[in-house]
């Protein structure tokens, strides 16, 4: 097999060696635009902050595969909220209510809304994107959950968890166990390879290759202000890490351990990284 230079600097990247993985992507390239995206991240000595440019996250989210990941979310969601006849609905790490909005624009109920969202920017965006009142908590799900003193029919969150490390996670739907009466999740099912090695990087290469792909005009705001600072962080030592994400019997293995029950996992549909899923318990 020949070198594969993308490979080869996430390799560095895990060992910590930043010099070694610009050297790997000096030369020629397999997967040209993670080769560059990576390139001018690390030139650039970014610390892996992801949220703090909000600008980047919503032109992600609203861009390439998104499009239709966040229809199938929202249409899965409102289905959930007529079923279960949700009256007080809870949405941890709503960010700019892509998902919320138009699934409560779909349910065939009206619940009273909580939103849950560490940062202000995407938070005021949500707002405005449901155009109701709302109870806003600009706060980590951790410290609110923490907080907590009353009940909500369904708690949710749509690809936000997978940012909490697996103690903090458990620690969060613990303690919401006792205050909702559902809970869903919606998150993707990633391989279970094992970390920082050749399956586990050459995964990452390719599928941050076709993330890539996907946005043309905003490509550099999405891979530098976004992307790269998501796949760095969870490879290098020290790195600002944004996500511990999971294959979905992982997902539902926790919720059951944290005593959820009826716990069922459901296919969304396809996307660049991994497939997406809903997963739903009961508390």
């Amino acid at each position: 097999m020949g070198r594969d230079p993308e490979v080869a600097a996430l390799g560095a990247l895990v060992a910590g060696n930043v010099e070694r993985a610009l050297e790997a992507l000096g030369g020629g390239a397999d997967r040209p635009l993670l080769s560059a995206a990576l390139r001018t991240y690390l030139a650039a000595a970014a610390d892996g902050r992801v949220y703090d440019r909000p600008a980047a996250f919503t032109a992600f989210i609203r861009g390439g595969g998104n499009l239709r990941l966040y229809e199938a979310v929202s249409t899965a969601l409102a289905e959930r909220y007529d079923r279960l006849g949700v009256t007080s609905l809870l949405d941890i790490g709503c960010g700019d209510g892509r998902a919320l909005a138009p699934a409560l624009a779909q349910a065939g109920v009206a619940p009273a809304v909580t939103l849950v969202e560490p940062s202000r920017a995407l938070l005021e965006a949500a707002h405005a994107a449901l155009g109701r009142e709302v109870t806003a908590h600009a706060t980590d799900a951790t410290t609110f959950a923490a907080n907590l003193d009353q009940r909500f029919d369904l708690a949710e969150s749509t690809f936000a968890l997978h940012a909490l490390p697996p103690e903090e996670r458990t620690e969060l739907l613990t303690a919401l166990r006792g205050h909702v009466s559902h809970l869903v999740l919606a998150e993707f099912d990633v391989p279970g390879h094992p970390p920082g090695g050749p399956e586990h990087l050459t995964f990452l290469a390719d599928t941050y290759e076709q993330g890539l792909t996907e946005y043309d005009d905003d490509r550099d705001l999405v891979a530098q202000g976004f992307l790269m600072p998501v796949l760095a962080g969870q490879l290098a030592p020290g790195a600002r890490r944004s996500t511990w994400e999971q294959p979905a019997t992982e997902w539902a293995e926790q919720l059951t351990a944290c005593g959820y029950r009826d716990v069922t996992v459901e296919p969304l549909c396809d996307y660049w990284s991994s497939p997406a899923f809903l997963l739903t318990a009961a508390s």
